[in-house]
């Protein structure tokens, strides 16, 4: 849609682009390199709105077939279009060489969803480059990251883990999708295309969630500010979501999202954040039902955490469906997989050539500055397969 207007009168025509741009908060969602870029296509065609859609690939065919409302090629000169070749330090390569223009579509941003699959060449190197250039904006900034199936073999597990390790360098919030994890819920006999798009859809709920609290109207509405709160300088994050229909639709639907297969290893009482979205059709939503939904929610969390949670009336929802999103942020007993010593690439130099160096960010956002290391505290456990995350054990 065009986002430019002008009034006209008698005696002049006034440009009120800025003041519409100023309304409301601006969210944009890039996917990078191919899993990411796939997951914002299927987006797209969900009708997920008040979003601006980014795809960024190096691999210019892929990206010709993207809906996305803006496409940009990676490394022209570098690759000339052909893709990574599975080379993080070629993505971290590509994404630098076109860093202006990159900055240039991110200008004005106050929210960036990040989406990549972690693991191979541009997703794994490109992404944190993106990152940094987003907090160098102010931009709150949250990435939704896969790591992959285990069948894709350990190689490329460690290379997740390291591009993982990078992302949450640069990131406010970092929610991570274990694929091996989304498995659990699915049938045995499930396509590959049903599999990945299980995990499209942790991210499509991961945006939605917070974007309708933000944007759709409701009885009780949460701001960008709240949001922020929760979310800003918080470190790993974890997400659920369930829907359920019936007499006992509330504690159904609370439940699949509390105990959903991404947070079943995750105590909730960890938190320092949690954001909850509540959407039904309008009208539909009873008193009881709103207040059995917090109570459960509240029952699992620490009673200092950041508490948010809102409603969101959907004008094309089923009105005998409830959909619960909870987010929990600030999971700082948990910690990725340790990739010391580092991967060493065919050349023999040191996989973490393709991390953005402490010159790409010479300015590097006050307020972050101020901030200590989301994730210094984390615990040096390592992840089992197919259990992604441990309890927080006291």
């Amino acid at each position: 849609m065009n986002q430019f207007f002008e009034v006209a009168d008698n005696e002049s025509n006034y440009n009120i682009e800025a003041v519409v741009t100023h309304i409301g908060e601006v969210i944009k969602v890039i996917g990078v390199g191919g899993g990411g870029c796939n997951a914002v296509d299927n987006m797209v065609k969900s009708g997920v709105k008040h979003v601006e859609f980014i795809c960024a690939n190096t691999d210019a065919k892929a990206l010709s077939r993207n809906r996305a409302h803006h496409l940009m090629q990676l490394g022209h000169s570098l690759t000339r279009g052909l893709g990574a070749g599975s080379q993080p330090e070629v993505g971290k390569k590509a994404a630098m060489e076109d860093r202006e223009k990159m900055a240039a579509l991110l200008k004005g941003t106050d929210m960036l969803f990040i989406a990549s699959g972690m693991g191979g060449g541009t997703g794994t190197g490109a992404a944190p480059v993106i990152a940094d250039i987003a907090r160098s904006l102010n931009i709150l900034t949250v990435g939704v990251v896969t790591r992959p199936f285990e069948y894709e073999g350990e190689k490329r597990r460690k290379t997740a883990d390291l591009g993982i390790e990078e992302m949450r360098k640069y990131v406010d919030s970092l929610i991570v999708i274990p694929n091996e994890k989304l498995m659990t819920e699915l049938d045995e006999d499930v396509s590959m295309r049903e599999a990945f798009a299980a995990a499209d859809d942790v991210l499509r709920g991961a945006v939605s969630g917070i974007t309708e609290v933000i944007k759709t109207p409701g009885l009780i509405s949460l701001d960008f500010a709240d949001v922020k709160t929760v979310m800003s300088g918080r470190g790993l994050a974890m997400m659920g979501s369930g829907a359920a229909k019936g007499q006992s639709r509330a504690q159904e639907a609370t439940e699949k999202a509390i105990f959903s297969p991404l947070l079943d290893d995750v105590s909730l009482d960890g938190a320092r954040g949690v954001l909850v979205n509540i959407s039904s059709a309008p009208g539909s939503l009873k008193m009881r039902e709103y207040h059995e939904i917090i109570g459960i929610i509240q029952r699992h969390i620490h009673p200092d955490s950041d508490f948010k949670a809102g409603m969101a009336e959907i004008e094309d929802m089923d009105e005998e469906e409830i959909r619960v999103t909870v987010i929990a942020t600030g999971l700082n007993d948990l910690r990725v997989a340790d990739t010391s010593p580092l991967l060493m690439r065919e050349d023999g130099a040191s996989s973490n050539d393709f991390a953005p160096t402490q010159n790409e960010s010479e300015a590097p956002v006050a307020a972050a500055s101020q901030q200590q290391d989301p994730f210094a505290n984390f615990n040096k456990s390592v992840f089992s397969t197919p259990a992604f995350f441990r309890k927080n054990r006291s």
